[in-house]
């Protein structure tokens, strides 16, 4: 017998909420609001971008109009949502077009399923709250250099520091983001949404910097 039969199944979390066809929340169960920080109350009426990275328009228009104009029945797609505290998470969004009788788009149900790695808010010290996470406008020009691939003496040059200033503001967003090195850095504002999605070299999004 398959060793591999005994092995226990792998429980992944799906949270369910309703949107209309102009993408506003009409209905969400607890669990769905929970991992945005709101209650059901709280996140009805809300449009479901409210919810999710600023890029996540860019991502999901397209198809959502699929999905209004008949073109698809559903979709899934990676997303980046805010959590409890502005925390972020990455998941798999899908879409289900629910049509009426007459065959029109009568709404949008919509699956969320976070990464099986995603810590719920407040699950240990090593997340990053939103007032430690706000850089300067030159700590977040060192992050996107850093992002980009760029040295300490490149971004010297680039940035009018010396090597040693560079180094600084680098240990500095080390601290505020608790990683280890410059790799483990530039990973972790990538999860946390702090880049705008699809541009390179990498840009942080003007809410992250004061």
């Amino acid at each position: 017998m398959d060793s591999r039969s005994h092995a226990p199944a792998l429980h992944r979390r799906t949270y369910t909420a309703h949107v209309s066809p102009e993408i506003s929340i009409t209905a969400a169960e607890p669990d769905f609001a929970h991992q945005f920080g709101r209650t059901p109350a709280e996140t009805c009426g809300r449009s479901l971008y409210e919810l999710l990275h600023p890029s996540s328009p860019v991502i999901l228009d397209r198809h959502f109009k699929r999905l209004s104009e008949g073109r698809c029945n559903r979709f899934a797609e990676r997303v980046i949502g805010r959590g409890d505290a502005g925390l972020a998470f990455s998941g798999e969004l899908t879409g289900i077009a629910v049509k009426d009788t007459a065959g029109e788009l009568a709404g949008i149900v919509v699956l969320l399923r976070p990464d099986e790695d995603t810590r719920a808010p407040g699950a240990d010290d090593e997340q990053v709250r939103p007032r430690e996470r706000m850089l300067s406008k030159l700590d977040a020009q060192v992050l996107e250099g850093v992002a980009s691939g760029a040295s300490t003496v490149q971004l010297a040059a680039r940035l009018y520091l010396s090597r040693q200033g560079v180094e600084y503001h680098v240990g500095l967003m080390l601290r505020k983001l608790k990683a280890p090195n410059r790799a483990a850095l530039v990973a972790r504002a990538h999860a946390m949404g702090m880049f705008t999605v699809g541009h390179w070299p990498p840009r942080v999004l003007p809410e992250y910097i004061k």
